[in-house]
């Protein structure tokens, strides 16, 4: 445990949380054939609290968070696109995308190789656009996609778009479509729980009265959202262009 200069609760070394809403206990790590990397956008890498990018580096422990925006000269990820025996795409929209929903799982295999590495961009979407800008060396990766039926369960942030999923759950629509081509053998059946009691823990403070960000309206209940920013400025990176 730690003790944050300018906010005196002990917070969790781990989870980054506060020790009375500790998710630790909720996280199941697990070993992937597939390798995800996370880049992360600075600002996203100070929400420490909640953002659901460092949640899913606790759970696979075959994956890691590189911070950044400009990619192109970062050694650790030209290390990975250097490296023969890997083969890395990048999961983003596009034209010319590998579609994971609606591939065959010889097609998958044969596409993703023996030794798959996912780049991931975690950041707002005017965050994410600036990254793949920028990141020349990201620019020239495959890039694999999935349809998305499912609604974000990201209630305490507004999205743009119902089809917007936040980076955890992106990675558990994934994992579970792999687990369909026979590319993974893991049981994703409890990856979103640490997920899912970080925003139980959110909406209890939010209806504490004594809190500072009390919200008498809030709703308890996890459930998906029917009401979308209509700005996009915040349109977050899993939305189809």
């Amino acid at each position: 445990m730690q003790v944050d200069k300018k906010n005196p609760r002990i917070q969790c070394y781990k989870c980054m949380r506060p020790s009375s809403t500790c998710i630790c206990k909720h996280i199941s790590t697990f070993q992937t054939k597939t390798r995800f990397i996370i880049l992360m956008h600075p600002k996203e890498y100070k929400k420490e609290k909640n953002g659901t990018g460092h949640m899913t580096k606790l759970q696979l422990e075959n994956s890691e968070i590189i911070v950044g925006v400009d990619f192109t000269n970062n050694n650790r990820v030209n290390e990975i696109l250097a490296n023969d025996s890997n083969s890395s795409f990048l999961l983003y929209p596009g034209k010319d995308n590998f579609n994971l929903s609606t591939r065959k799982s010889s097609e998958m295999n044969s596409f993703m190789g023996k030794n798959p590495h996912i780049f991931l961009i975690d950041g707002t979407w005017p965050c994410a656009r600036k990254m793949l800008k920028l990141s020349k060396n990201l620019q020239k990766l495959k890039r694999v996609s999935f349809d998305n039926n499912i609604k974000s369960k990201f209630i305490i942030k507004q999205q743009p778009e119902s089809l917007c999923l936040s980076t955890i759950e992106s990675v558990y629509t994934v994992l579970n479509l792999l687990n369909e081509g026979n590319l993974e053998q893991c049981d994703t059946k409890d990856f979103l729980i640490p997920f899912e009691k970080m925003i139980e823990y959110q909406l209890d403070y939010m209806l504490n009265p004594n809190s500072k960000n009390y919200c008498p309206t809030a709703n308890r209940t996890i459930i998906p959202k029917n009401m979308y920013k209509k700005n996009t400025e915040r349109n977050i990176i899993f939305e189809q262009e």
